[in-house]
C-alpha cells in the first residue's frame, strides 16, 4: 500500500477525532492542532491499529507528533 492510499484511510479515520474540524496536512500535531488528550490518542491509535492489522508501540506512539509522521510510520509498517 503506498503512502497516498495510507493517507486517504487514516483521514477517514481521523474524521470522528477532529471535533474542532482543522485542517489536517503533514505538519498537524496531535497535542498542539488537534488537542488530543491520552484517553482520544488511546481510541485513534486503536482505530487505525484494527483497520491496517498492525501494531503502534507505546515508544513508536511518543515518537510519532505530527500527521505527516503517523503516516511514514504506517506506511514502512504495511509494507514489512
Amino acid at each position: 500500500m503506498d503512502r497516498a492510499a495510507v493517507d486517504t484511510k487514516i483521514r477517514s479515520i481521523m474524521e470522528p477525532f477532529n471535533k474542532k474540524g482543522v485542517e489536517i496536512n503533514d505538519s498537524t500535531t496531535f497535542a498542539g492542532d488537534m488537542e488530543f488528550d491520552s484517553l482520544t490518542v488511546m481510541d485513534f491509535v486503536a482505530a487505525i491499529e484494527d483497520e491496517f492489522d498492525i501494531i503502534i508501540s507505546m515508544n513508536q506512539q511518543a515518537e510519532i507528533e505530527s500527521y505527516g509522521q503517523l503516516v511514514d510510520a504506517v506506511t514502512k509498517m504495511v509494507a514489512e
